[in-house]
């Protein structure tokens, strides 16, 4: 059951939305379709008070980067690293960039960029280490500014997103996955990324179209 309050103590968070994460970038990080989430992004944004963003910014000579011997999603020892991806998000290339129709980072409220270490890849926006030791300060910023719930979308829903919206959960903010503005990697483990987020307490939704259509009910309560 949606529960969204008014707008000053609400958030929305766009999470790597970048080209890196969409077929414009095929060798990349290429989500299908993840280049048609900024309309969704956008609406979202517009019931919240305070609009976060996250990049990810990669070294070229990240040490987790996939090779022919060693191959995207093999096991990678490491405090802060897991599986090797193929390079993406590195900054001054094409993947970095967020996707045509998003705010600059410096319209945003608050954002961050992470991963920048070459030998650190977070996945969540909230922290800057897969242990969770270090804030990349989101989650302080949404408790200085009184926010009790938060909208997210992004990519990707069965990475990045699902571990910020479990960071956000674990914070205790009310938080709402906007599935329209959402994009996943690999259908099976999205949609055990959305089971997983749902029995921790997240709300999904299908669209922003929902947020409006609660809007309205209260205003004819």
């Amino acid at each position: 059951m949606i529960k969204i309050g008014p707008k000053a103590q609400v958030a929305s968070i766009d999470v790597d939305a970048q080209y890196s994460f969409t077929p414009l970038c095929p060798n990349e990080l290429p989500v299908p379709y993840g280049n048609e989430i900024v309309d969704e992004l956008n609406h979202q944004a517009e019931f919240a008070g305070y609009r976060i963003g996250s990049k990810e910014a990669h070294p070229p000579h990240a040490i987790w980067i996939a090779t022919g011997e060693a191959p995207a999603l093999s096991n990678i020892e490491g405090d802060n690293i897991d599986v090797r991806w193929p390079a993406h998000c590195i900054p001054g290339t094409k993947g970095f960039e967020s996707i045509q129709g998003l705010p600059h980072p410096a319209k945003y409220d608050f954002f961050v960029w992470k991963g920048i270490e070459p030998d650190m890849h977070p996945y969540g926006s909230c922290f800057h280490d897969l242990k969770e030791r270090l804030s990349t300060g989101i989650i302080e910023f949404l408790h200085n500014k009184g926010v009790k719930t938060v909208i997210v979308g992004g990519l990707a829903t069965d990475y990045c997103v699902k571990n910020t919206v479990l960071q956000l959960l674990r914070a205790g903010f009310e938080t709402i996955l906007n599935l329209a503005a959402c994009r996943g990697i690999d259908p099976q483990t999205t949609q055990a990324a959305i089971t997983q987020m749902q029995q921790h307490g997240a709300i999904i939704i299908e669209s922003s179209q929902q947020l409006l259509m609660h809007q309205k009910s209260i205003q004819h309560a």
